[in-house]
């Protein structure tokens, strides 16, 4: 059984979604079903159909959520340090063509979100950047063709 690794943050986020899967949203589709099947004929019940269908996608999730709980490697980021990039950096890069400053830290994949500036540990960008250094560039395969930036800054929370 390979560990899943994540931040404290994303670990107590994933907890969250499950607690509410099963406390909150496991009710409310039961009592949905229950109502829709009181309107009687069920092979023509659009209601206890779409019911049906969310309580499937909710137990898929929840035990997606179970599994990964259970295979989760929970690593204290404030509790790192050094100058090479790894899992849990926050890494500030500069692209070479555009002069453009971003700032990513280093994430598991269920809670990557690249808006928040987290990145998943497995994208082409957080392999490039792993074990680099300060002042070290690295070259990205983008959609849009290969993409150097330089690392500016390696910071821990």
């Amino acid at each position: 059984m390979n560990k899943v690794p994540m931040t404290e943050g994303g670990f107590q986020n994933l907890k969250e979604e499950l607690r509410w899967r099963q406390q909150e949203e496991r009710p409310r589709i039961i009592e949905a079903i229950s109502e829709a099947r009181a309107h009687g004929d069920l092979s023509e019940n659009a209601e206890y159909h779409a019911a049906k269908e969310a309580q499937s996608l909710n137990e898929g999730r929840v035990g997606e959520l179970e599994d990964l709980i259970a295979r989760a490697e929970v690593i204290d980021v404030s509790k790192l340090s050094g100058d090479k990039v790894k899992f849990g950096a926050t890494v500030v890069i500069v692209d070479e063509d555009t002069d453009e400053e971003k700032t990513y830290q280093i994430v598991g994949d269920q809670e990557a979100d690249v808006k928040g500036g987290r990145i998943s540990v497995s994208s082409p960008i957080a392999r490039a950047l792993i074990g680099k250094g300060v002042g070290d560039t690295i070259e990205v395969n983008a959609p849009g063709g290969a993409r150097g930036y330089e690392i500016l800054k390696v910071k821990w929370a």
